[in-house]
């Protein structure tokens, strides 16, 4: 299912998601009473509990891909390390699964890719990079958060067709915080307005 989160700027759609996610600043307090995810209370948590849920079951695809992608590394590297921390994957084979998953968000010379920094793709690149982050661990929920911010119409319409595809073939549920109601329409279930 497609749960698309729509209201004005600061209305509190991003804010809400990183609470789920539990990427708040330790100075924020959250005041729901539960946030639920798969049959357990993400509030009542261990930090622990909390890392082996986030990244593996839950994932988020942040508006800038930039500032989210580390410029130090590789993208091949960025991509395997979840499989690696989560799954208990060798690295040749995260490094192998990296590859798969950078084939199947659509990225030319996927192989040649994988040793690669950030800095040398375009902005449409690097949210394939995002998503095929996303989809490592094969989460559950996948968060995305924006995702076709500052992307040319013909790049937006791609990324948003290619989560649509992947999360119908994954079986992940999929919350997209977007302001464009044309996307809300077009790939929707659900509209939860704040």
């Amino acid at each position: 299912e497609v749960l698309a989160i729509v209201g004005e700027s600061g209305s509190g759609k991003s804010v809400s998601m990183l609470a789920v996610m539990g990427l708040l600043p330790w100075t924020a307090k959250v005041t729901a009473d539960r946030i639920d995810f798969d049959g357990r209370d993400l509030l009542n948590i261990t930090p622990a509990e909390r890392r082996q849920i986030t990244g593996k079951d839950m994932a988020m695809i942040f508006q800038e891909p930039m500032t989210s992608l580390n410029p130090s590394l590789t993208i091949g590297l960025q991509i395997a390390e979840p499989v690696n921390l989560h799954k208990g994957m060798p690295w040749n084979m995260a490094y192998k699964k990296a590859k798969e998953l950078l084939e199947r968000v659509r990225m030319p010379d996927a192989q040649g890719r994988l040793n690669t920094n950030p800095h040398q793709f375009s902005g449409g690149m690097r949210q394939r990079i995002m998503i095929a982050m996303a989809l490592a661990c094969e989460p559950k929920l996948i968060i995305a958060d924006e995702p076709t911010t500052a992307l040319d119409v013909t790049v937006q319409a791609q990324i948003l067709e290619l989560l649509k595809e992947l999360t119908h073939e994954t079986g992940a549920a999929l919350i997209l915080i977007t302001h464009d109601l044309g996307v809300v329409e077009r790939y929707a279930d659900r509209v939860c307005v704040m």
